[in-house]
């Protein structure tokens, strides 16, 4: 079963938007550097990013969920043979590895971008 992962903002101001979760959460952040804010809600992870203009090889810049599953291909392979449109096929980072994939248009405005990581022990 997919777990919830991550809830990635991505603002103008992460100075601004930090102190507003702070505030909010009553916690600081776990990590902080230039622009960036990660918050730890016991297990998931809060990322707050400042907003850039992404290359083609880019993560996307767009507010995001994310869910963990345990085999990234198999989980993707399934979503588009049940009809699911993928807007990034899945792919190594720095960090790990992931795949991004799109709600349809209706189900919260233009349709909302959703991750998909590969868990650590999947």
């Amino acid at each position: 079963m997919p777990q919830l992962r991550e809830i990635a903002r991505f603002v103008d101001d992460v100075d601004a938007a930090t102190a507003f979760y702070e505030a909010l959460l009553g916690c600081a952040p776990v990590q902080r550097s230039e622009g960036i804010a990660i918050f730890d809600l016991d297990g998931i992870t809060l990322l707050i990013h400042r907003r850039y203009d992404p290359g083609p090889d880019d993560l996307p810049c767009e507010d995001h969920i994310a869910f963990a599953v345990d085999d990234l291909d198999a989980a993707v392979a399934g979503f588009i043979e049940r009809g699911g449109r993928v807007e990034r096929p899945p792919r190594d980072w720095d960090w790990g590895r992931s795949a991004y994939v799109r709600e349809p248009v209706g189900v919260t405005g233009a349709g909302a971008l959703v991750e998909l990581q590969e868990s650590v022990d999947g």
